[in-house]
């Protein structure tokens, strides 16, 4: 069953969907699904929910949620921070594993580019309330990136924000994330990883999907290259493969 959920966050409210599938008096392993930056619980091409659809085929309960500033949740965009959403996640791997239907020793966390930064974080201060992690295209680097955006694009004096294409970025954004050590934080989480990355992703480096591998997680990581594919696993079959990677994983 799909349907609309609600949480409320520091007096704003996340609004996501919720997938559990039919149970026979037993509760489901969940994914919880973190979406990139300027993303959305759907993500381009409806992948998201496609992910949620095949995960309840497997009888496993998934989550989505729109951060805060994102999509059709509350607050403004020009608030987002990574901590932020940091600590927004955490309430959600709170409500999830307080669920009525699910098995709180059976939680995945997914990040996808920004999300998948925000998952690592969430995984290693969290590493004994999550069975397994996967990153899709993970932004570890973002420092670097928003850096980049900031000499690049307009600062709008009288939001004190800079302009990304129709979005406001706040300079605590970009400060922040020059103050966290995303290796070292990310290291503490011991469960099975996968990650997957296109070999030609254009806005996150093939490198730092390899560098979480290489810097956090070693052999606990399995690395899938989807040869050809860009950032959003755009085709058919790039998705395609992605989600049956997925899906093998948690099985």
């Amino acid at each position: 069953m799909q349907q609309a959920v609600s949480l409320l966050h520091n007096n704003k409210v996340m609004r996501g969907m919720e997938h559990i599938p039919s149970l026979d008096q037993k509760k489901a392993p969940a994914v919880i699904l973190l979406h990139g930056f300027t993303g959305s619980k759907l993500e381009p091409h409806r992948f998201f929910l496609k992910i949620s659809r095949a995960l309840e085929d497997l009888v496993i309960a998934s989550f989505r949620f729109d951060f805060l500033g994102s999509g059709e949740s509350d607050g403004n965009f020009e608030d987002m921070t990574v901590l932020n959403e940091l600590a927004e996640a955490e309430t959600i791997l709170q409500y999830v594993r307080s669920h009525p239907n699910i098995d709180e020793e059976k939680v995945i966390v997914l990040g996808f580019s920004m999300g998948g930064l925000v998952a690592s974080l969430l995984a290693g201060d969290h590493p004994d309330k999550i069975e397994k992690l996967i990153l899709l295209a993970p932004a570890g680097n973002m420092a670097e990136k928003a850096e980049v955006m900031e000499k690049n694009s307009a600062y709008i004096k009288e939001e004190d924000a800079f302009d990304i294409g129709g979005n406001l970025i706040g300079k605590d954004f970009i400060a922040e994330l020059k103050s966290i050590d995303v290796w070292e934080r990310a290291k503490f989480f011991k469960r099975d990883v996968l990650i997957i990355h296109g070999s030609r992703d254009e806005a996150v480096s093939i490198e730092e999907s390899k560098t979480y591998q290489e810097k956090c997680y070693q052999g606990k990581a399995a690395l899938h290259i989807v040869t050809g594919a860009d950032h959003t696993f755009s085709s058919y079959q790039w998705e395609k493969e992605v989600i049956e990677n997925i899906c093998n994983f948690i099985k």
